[in-house]
Formats: C-alpha cells, sequence, structure tokens
C-alpha cells in the first residue's frame, strides 16, 4: 500500500466525517471497483455485488468513525467490510432459497379437504391412460424414440446412438411424434 494514498484515505474519511460529499465520492471513485469485484467474486452474481456495495459505502457514510487508523490501512478496513457484508448476503440468499423450498414442498396440510385430492388422484388416472393410449397409437419408430428420451432419459444424441440412425432423424421422428400426441389429448380434453 502507497504510505501517500494512506495518509490520503485517512484525510477523506475525516472529512467524510464531517459530511464532505467530495470525500465520501473521492473515497468511492477510489474503491468502488476494487469493492464490486471482490463483492461479485464472492455473492456470483451481479445484482447482489450491487447491493453489497452499496450497503458497505452507505455503512461509511453513516459510521466514519468505525475506521481507525491505527488498526491498518483504509483499504484493508473497507475491502474488509465488503467481505463481511458479502458473506452475510450469500447467507442470507441461501436461508431464504432453504425457506422457500420448504414453502414449495407443499406436504398435504392438516384439515385440508380431501376430496380436492380425490378428485386430482381420479384426473391424474384418466389422463394417463389418455397418454398411454395415444403412445400406443403413435407408429413404432416416433413411440420408441419418445419412450427412450422420455422414459429411458436418454438425450436425443444418445438415441441416435442406441438406435443406429442419424440425429436428425430422431429430432424428426420426436418433433412428429409429440404432435401426434398433441393433437391425440386434445381431442380427448
Amino acid at each position: 500500500m502507497d504510505p501517500g494514498q494512506d495518509r490520503q484515505d485517512i484525510e477523506l474519511v475525516r472529512r467524510v466525517s464531517a459530511r464532505d460529499a467530495e470525500a465520501f465520492e473521492a473515497l468511492y471513485r477510489r474503491y468502488q471497483a476494487a469493492s464490486y469485484g471482490l463483492a461479485r467474486r464472492i455473492t456470483d452474481s451481479a445484482s447482489l455485488a450491487q447491493e453489497v456495495v452499496h450497503e458497505a459505502f452507505m455503512a461509511l457514510w453513516r459510521a466514519p468513525e468505525a475506521f481507525d487508523p491505527a488498526r491498518g490501512a483504509f483499504r484493508t478496513f473497507f475491502l474488509s467490510l465488503v467481505h463481511h457484508r458479502a458473506v452475510d448476503t450469500v447467507r442470507r440468499e441461501e436461508r431464504s432459497r432453504r425457506r422457500d423450498e420448504r414453502t414449495l414442498n407443499l406436504e398435504p396440510r392438516v384439515g385440508e379437504d380431501v376430496a380436492e385430492g380425490v378428485v386430482d388422484d381420479a384426473w391424474l388416472s384418466v389422463r394417463r391412460k389418455q397418454v398411454r393410449d395415444a403412445l400406443t397409437g403413435l407408429p413404432e419408430d416416433q413411440r420408441t424414440v419418445l419412450e427412450l428420451a422420455y422414459f429411458g432419459g436418454m438425450t436425443q444424441a444418445r438415441v441416435a446412438e442406441a438406435l443406429q440412425i442419424p440425429l436428425g432423424t430422431v429430432k424428426t421422428r420426436t418433433m412428429a411424434a409429440l404432435r401426434r400426441l398433441r393433437a391425440a389429448l386434445q381431442e380427448d380434453a
């Protein structure tokens, strides 16, 4: 760290303590790119990184006295502040994601109307039969391609390899089969 820059930073922070907006802007220009780069690496998200940098600079504006020159350089202090905020943001996002997953895990609620479940199950049973019937109505080559792809979990390239046919043929048969299925299922609906 350049001792001259460190002295300038200390003076700028002193001026920020006196609510000097120009000094704050000078610190922002000096550390915005490094702060954003650090936050971006930690959060792996451009928008979260921008949020972290914004929060860090706002914390500096609200409490510039948190920086103690006796404990080290301003750059170290500020990038440490950004780092901690970025890690906290990642943890918060992870907690939110887990909470959302739990919310979306739609387990039957106590007191739920069981008739809805019976109706849903009956509809699914009828629909499965319609799909099976529509599949049996397909030409053998089209049905085989769909079965390998959708029930066998194969990619189109793997289907082509397994059937020893060109990839273009697999794609053509898949599209034709899906069109026929759609038409058959729309008639049933």
